[in-house]
């Protein structure tokens, strides 16, 4: 089988910038300087420039199951979406970026990506009636590119959009975009969903965002960190990234947001101030077919076939095996050699493939705690026990 087919699993999840985790990530996939980029061909480009009802579990829910007309959705969420400019002092003078954020709580919590706030020395919010106030950075969660800042509610108060449940997006639903590319204020564009659970790296051996709604409607530079709503006018994903082949940074009809389900597991820790851990095991591997299990010649048929293993990571501690001895080994050999562990299970739970690992590990474990990996190792089951670490910085 030939590596190029291969997605690559990079076990653990934090910084954009940092080594090996656990990601599906292709082998040879495209950089765009520090901001997210797609795992696919081409190359993705993060789109920045230079009173709600609650469940019982506080999430907050639909006013209504009719969807609203265009102009409807725009009226309630356009005071609740905010213009972010950003200033950094650096060495030979500033730099200032601009995106989007949207405010969603009134006592003045705005969320936005990672990327738009990052090294920045000074904040400022725009607000819808072009209001300018000053923002601090609360709370950051790098490995999912989201941050908090806030600012000091105005007299005249502040609205907070309403959060929905992306998990409910089906393809072809209907969605919404507001922020301010290319500095247009307000800029409001419509199209449909295009597929849900994308997984995309920003680059070898970097944690993947997971589970990333991808879009048609036009989001450009300026977008990044504004919302992305469903028909009922509710926020079900930040606008991130957008597929840009042609490296001009500009739309081409797909681009990608973090879905808001994925935001809310963190809010509550961004809104705290609290830093946010994600695991790091520290292994890329291969889902296990028939037919390369057949090529390699194991008996197991499903699993995940460890491919290289970071230097000193979890999973080198723990002593699983990996096909090739690094990176460049397998970015330089056109097939898989046998040899590799083959990991059947986590903690028990059977795993089919590489998005199941690494989703078990995000989604229910920490860093210091400790996973039992079922292997298949040489033709005999051997358990591993591996004390997952932070995602290196």
């Amino acid at each position: 089988m030939r590596l190029r087919s291969t997605l690559m699993v990079i076990l653990a999840s934090a910084l954009v910038s940092a080594l090996v985790a656990i990601a599906v990530v292709n082998i040879w996939p495209d950089d765009n300087d520090s901001s997210p980029a797609a795992a696919s061909t081409g190359t993705t480009t993060s789109p920045t420039t230079t009173g709600s009802s609650s469940d019982s579990n506080g999430s907050q829910t639909s006013l209504s199951s009719v969807c609203l007309a265009a102009n409807d959705i725009y009226q309630r969420l356009r005071p609740s979406v905010v213009e972010i400019t950003s200033t950094a002092n650096g060495r030979f003078g500033q730099s200032e970026g601009s995106g989007s954020g949207v405010i969603i709580d009134e006592q003045g919590f705005i969320l936005t990506n990672y990327h738009v706030v990052s090294g920045a020395d000074d904040i400022e919010v725009t607000l819808h009636d072009g209001s300018k106030l000053p923002a601090t950075m609360v709370g950051s969660d790098p490995g999912n590119d989201l941050a908090v800042v806030r600012i000091d509610p105005p007299a005249s108060g502040l609205t907070a959009a309403r959060l929905g449940d992306s998990d409910k997006l089906r393809v072809g639903d209907a969605v919404f975009a507001i922020g301010n590319p290319f500095g247009l204020e307000a800029t409001f564009t419509e199209g449909i969903v295009s597929a849900v659970g994308r997984t995309y790296s920003p680059g070898t051996g970097t944690r993947p965002l997971r589970n990333m709604i991808q879009t048609d409607a036009a989001v450009n530079p300026g977008n990044s960190g504004g919302p992305l709503a469903n028909c009922y006018g509710e926020v079900v994903g930040i606008n991130s990234l957008l597929e840009n082949p042609t490296g001009q940074g500009v739309n081409v009809g797909i681009a990608f947001a973090v879905s808001i389900n994925t935001v809310k597991r963190s809010l509550d820790d961004l809104v705290a101030g609290n830093s946010i851990s994600h695991p790091w095991l520290g292994i890329a591997g291969r889902e296990l077919t028939p037919a390369l299990a057949k090529d390699l010649g194991v008996s197991a048929t499903k699993g995940v076939y460890v491919v290289t293993v970071a230097q000193n990571s979890p999973a080198d501690r723990a002593g699983l095996r990996p096909a090739l001895q690094s990176e460049a080994a397998a970015q330089n050999d056109s097939s898989l050699p046998p040899g590799g562990d083959v990991i059947l299970a986590v903690d028990g739970n059977a795993v089919t493939n590489v998005d199941e690992l690494a989703g078990y590990l995000d989604g229910q474990k920490r860093a210091g705690d400790t996973v039992s990996l079922d292997v298949l190792r040489d033709g005999q089951e051997t358990a591993v026990e591996a004390t997952l670490a932070e995602w290196p910085s």
